[in-house]
């Protein structure tokens, strides 16, 4: 898999996410983004089913299978490149998924502050 060439919240080379299920923006397996990634998915977490239920309840359901896109659907413990805006409504409603922040682009910090996120860190 190609190498992200962009950075992590805390100023170091952005990490893979998840190659399987394969994730980002550009199912390159990064957080990466760009000014075509309007939904900003560059918080990785790891999922939760607490999280899963509330994103379908919100409108966006993760888990179940869709595949004319060919999506699998998503499980808790999996991890994937969240939205940074769905990742602040779950943290406001206190049900945000954990967070990988050597995996997590600096573009999130234009929606979620620093302190914040990384009192969700896993690593």
């Amino acid at each position: 898999m190609k190498k992200s060439n962009q950075t992590n919240i805390h100023g170091k080379p952005l990490e893979s996410c998840s190659y399987d299920p394969l994730t980002g923006f550009f199912r390159n397996g990064c957080c990466d983004t760009d000014k075509n990634d309007v939904g900003s998915h560059t918080v990785c977490v790891i999922l939760t089913e607490e999280f899963l239920k509330f994103s379908k309840d919100a409108g966006n359901d993760l888990s179940t299978p869709r595949p004319e896109y060919n999506f699998l659907g998503l499980l808790p413990g999996q991890k994937w490149c969240l939205c940074a805006n769905r990742w602040l409504e779950a943290h406001e409603a206190g049900l945000a998924p954990p967070v990988l922040t050597e995996s997590t682009n600096l573009k999130t910090l234009d929606i979620i502050d620093f302190d914040t996120i990384v009192k969700y860190s896993l690593n």
